[in-house]
C-alpha cells in the first residue's frame, strides 16, 4: 500500500470510529445517549488502535500532523515527505468525518442544540480561556508526543518497518490516548491531533445540515498551534536527552 494512502485510510478510519464515539453519545435518540465521557475516550484510545493496525506496516501510523512534524525534528522522518503525510492525514479526517455525518444523519437532524450537533466533527472548550485552552493542547500533545519516543524508540526505518507503531506498537499507544484522555481532556477535548480537528471543522461548515451552527473558526488555530508547539517541544527535549 501507498505510505500516503495508507496515512489517509488510517486517519479516515480513526475519525469515522473516534467522531462516531462523540456523535453515539451527545446526539438525540441514540442507542448510546447520554453514556459518558468514559466511553467517549476509551473509543477514541481503540479508534487510534484500530487505525494503527491498518496503517502501521505501510507508513508508520502517524495520523496526526504532530507526530509526523516530531519525527521530522528528531530526523527520524524525511521532511520532504512532511508536506504529502499532512494532506493525507487532513483529507483522511475529512472523508472520515463525513461519514459520521452519513451514519448519524437522522439523529444530527434530530438534535435542536447547535453546540452537540458540532460536537461530533471538531473540539471545542469547556470554559472559553484561549491562553489557558492552548496551554491544555500544548500540555496534552507534548506528552503523547513524549511518550510515543519511548514507546517506539523514535526512530524510522523504511516505510514496511516503521517506527514500532505496528501491531506490538499499537496497544500501548491507545491507552496513551487513553489517559490524556481521561486525565488532560476535560478542558478542550484534547484534539493533540491538528488533523483530527481542522478536517471535521472544514466538513462541518460545508455539510447542509439542518439547524447547522457556526463551525467556531475564531478558536480552529488552537488545536492546530497548540499541537505543533507541544510537539516541537517534545521532540526537542528527546533530542537534548540523547545527548
Amino acid at each position: 500500500m501507498n505510505i500516503y494512502i495508507a496515512e489517509f485510510i488510517g486517519t479516515a478510519i480513526m475519525i469515522l470510529l473516534g467522531n462516531g464515539v462523540v456523535a453515539n453519545v451527545v446526539l438525540k435518540e441514540t442507542k448510546g445517549n447520554g453514556s459518558g465521557w468514559i466511553v467517549i475516550t476509551t473509543a477514541w484510545a481503540l479508534a487510534v488502535f484500530v487505525a494503527v493496525i491498518v496503517a502501521g506496516p505501510y507508513s508508520g501510523a502517524h495520523l496526526n500532523p504532530a507526530v509526523t512534524l516530531a519525527l521530522a525534528i528528531t530526523e527520524a522522518f524525511d521532511w520532504a515527505k512532511v508536506p504529502y503525510y499532512i494532506i493525507a492525514q487532513i483529507g483522511g479526517a475529512m472523508l472520515g468525518s463525513f461519514l459520521v455525518w452519513l451514519f448519524y444523519k437522522d439523529h444530527f437532524d434530530a438534535t435542536e442544540d447547535k453546540g452537540l450537533k458540532a460536537a461530533p466533527f471538531a473540539t471545542g472548550p469547556a470554559i472559553a480561556n484561549k491562553k489557558s485552552n492552548l496551554f491544555s493542547e500544548i500540555i496534552g500533545t507534548f506528552v503523547l508526543i513524549f511518550v510515543i519516543f519511548y514507546i517506539t524508540g523514535g526512530e524510522l526505518g523504511a516505510e514496511k518497518t516503521p517506527i514500532g507503531l505496528g501491531s506490538v506498537g499499537a496497544l500501548p499507544v491507545a491507552f496513551l490516548v487513553w489517559v490524556i484522555g481521561l486525565s488532560l481532556g476535560g478542558t478542550t477535548g484534547y484534539a493533540i491531533n491538528p488533523a483530527r480537528d481542522l478536517g471535521p471543522r472544514i466538513i462541518h461548515s460545508i455539510v447542509p445540515m439542518k439547524g447547522k451552527g457556526n463551525s467556531n473558526w475564531t478558536y480552529a488555530w488552537i488545536p492546530i498551534l497548540g499541537p505543533i508547539i507541544g510537539a516541537s517541544l517534545a521532540a526537542l527535549l528527546h533530542l537534548f536527552l540523547k545527548v
